[in-house]
């Protein structure tokens, strides 16, 4: 959709536009997790103004089988020259690229490029010594992109990469955030744009799986709750992808999704030693599924807890296992009838995380007290209480005296003073820090509240349709 990529993803499109621009060799790395629009976004760039460029996708297959689809994308760009058959080397269908060129600005665009390089370990130091010795000398723009994280950032980017100082930028794609992904849900109400945001975590196929005309539970029902639902097994295929032995990643997530947070316990639940779980854990943190997160301002991460960062993989082990029965059993309608009434418990932790984006949001357009440098959530002893608590928003810099304090409120009643008056004692902790308060609140704000921020130039208070106003 054009609104996707006029805000989304307007940054990476203006990027690759500039390199486009160069009358040099550009060499630009596209990665990022699956279904988040690397593809579509590389394509929109070729699309506009009409580029002329050599588009190939690898596959899971052959060496032999991929240098010959690669001769058949570079011959719907010559097809003129069709009758000279396929190419016997990637070095000679290089030669031939650069030789039609001559000098005229072309892309070559490899998508999926660790299945090429599975199939053809050469490929890599192959490239290198081409971009070298010739791509160099040319206007050509050379685009890799490809699904595997590890792969991509180790293999093409990283220090032990033939391809290491190649390239010209890279561009790790990230999920969309609550704002751009609201684009997807066009007049519906907040509360269903950010439910929309909260079930697919911003990736952009699945925004677009259920946006589709009517409601957004409806939408939700027909991806997750139905037996051709395309997000019904989704997870588990994705993991299937990308990782071996996607039993045991299974069963660490589900651990996590359900409460497990330490190390200790989560190897205690799928059965295995500390040791091989945190190695699995690595791996699940390296694709964006799981997090470790700290207490922030921590003097150690001793405090660090495992959880699920991606709210997809959240909503879906939360509710889509308890209900294989009925999805097998083509019950109608399910979302509405087994999982709506405690949907809102959901939604809690993914509004604190809108929450922050806002902030982020508004730190980026320099539109607070401070620029932070960090933001996170607080939590452990109040020596002042002598409770065990908790802050939804920590928000400091380490160049400045201030800090921001946030709590945020997923709740059908208004947010009153009491809410101002707990953050504030929880604020002791902080009596060094000049502090700014913001309060979140789904529900709007009491009259008392209201009057309270009126007279106090610390407090700021948001509401929904505050979050779109930025």
């Amino acid at each position: 959709m054009e609104m996707f990529f006029e805000n989304g993803r307007i940054h990476e499109l203006r990027s690759l536009e500039k390199l486009y621009q160069s009358d040099e060799f550009t060499f630009a790395v596209v990665y990022g997790r699956r279904r988040v629009g690397k593809t579509s976004l590389i394509n929109e760039f070729i699309k506009r103004g009409s580029k002329k460029a050599v588009c190939f996708t690898a596959t899971d297959d052959t060496n032999l089988v991929n240098l010959e689809n690669f001769s058949q994308s570079v011959f719907s760009t010559y097809p003129e020259l069709s009758f000279l058959g396929d190419f016997r080397s990637w070095e000679a269908s290089l030669d031939f690229i650069v030789k039609q060129a001559d000098g005229e600005k072309l892309i070559i665009y490899i998508d999926e490029y660790p299945y090429l390089a599975k199939a053809y370990p050469p490929i890599s130091s192959q490239l290198q010594r081409y971009i070298d010795l010739v791509l160099l000398k040319t206007n050509i723009m050379l685009i890799l992109c490809g699904s595997s994280m590890s792969f991509m950032e180790n293999q093409v980017l990283g220090y032990q990469s033939p391809l290491y100082g190649r390239r010209t930028a890279q561009y790790r794609i990230k999920p969309l955030d609550y704002y751009d992904s609201a684009e997807f849900f066009g007049d519906a109400g907040i509360e269903d744009k950010l439910l929309g945001y909260a079930v697919t975590n911003g990736i952009p196929k699945y925004l677009s799986v259920i946006s589709k005309p009517g409601d957004v539970g409806t939408g939700i029902n027909d991806a997750f709750f139905t037996r051709d639902g395309f997000l019904y097994e989704e997870p588990y295929n994705l993991l299937k992808q990308e990782l071996r032995e996607p039993a045991m990643y299974n069963a660490i997530i589900a651990a996590i999704a359900n409460g497990a947070t330490k190390l200790n316990v989560i190897a205690s639940k799928v059965g295995e030693k500390d040791s091989k779980v945190a190695n699995y854990i690595k791996n699940l943190i390296d694709l964006g599924i799981l997090s470790r997160e700290v207490s922030m301002l921590a003097n150690n991460d001793r405090s660090g807890i495992y959880t699920v960062e991606d709210s997809m993989y959240r909503f879906w082990y939360r509710f889509v296992p308890k209900t294989v029965t009925q999805i097998e059993s083509g019950v109608d309608n399910i979302y509405e009838k087994t999982v709506k009434p405690f949907v809102d418990d959901f939604r809690g932790p993914v509004f604190e995380d809108v929450c922050m984006q806002y902030l982020l949001r508004l730190n980026a357009g320099d539109r607070l007290p401070f620029l932070f440098d960090s933001i996170g959530r607080w939590w452990g002893g109040n020596p002042i209480t002598k409770k065990e608590e908790e802050i939804d928003i920590v928000a400091s810099s380490a160049a400045e005296k201030d800090v921001i304090l946030g709590e945020c409120k997923w709740q059908n009643k208004e947010a009153g003073a009491d809410i101002y008056a707990g953050l504030k004692e929880k604020a002791a902790l902080f009596a060094d820090k000049k502090i700014h308060y913001y309060i979140f609140s789904r529900s709007g704000f009491t009259a008392g509240l209201r009057k309270e921020a009126e007279e106090d130039d610390r407090l700021t208070l948001v509401g929904l349709d505050d979050l779109f106003r930025v």
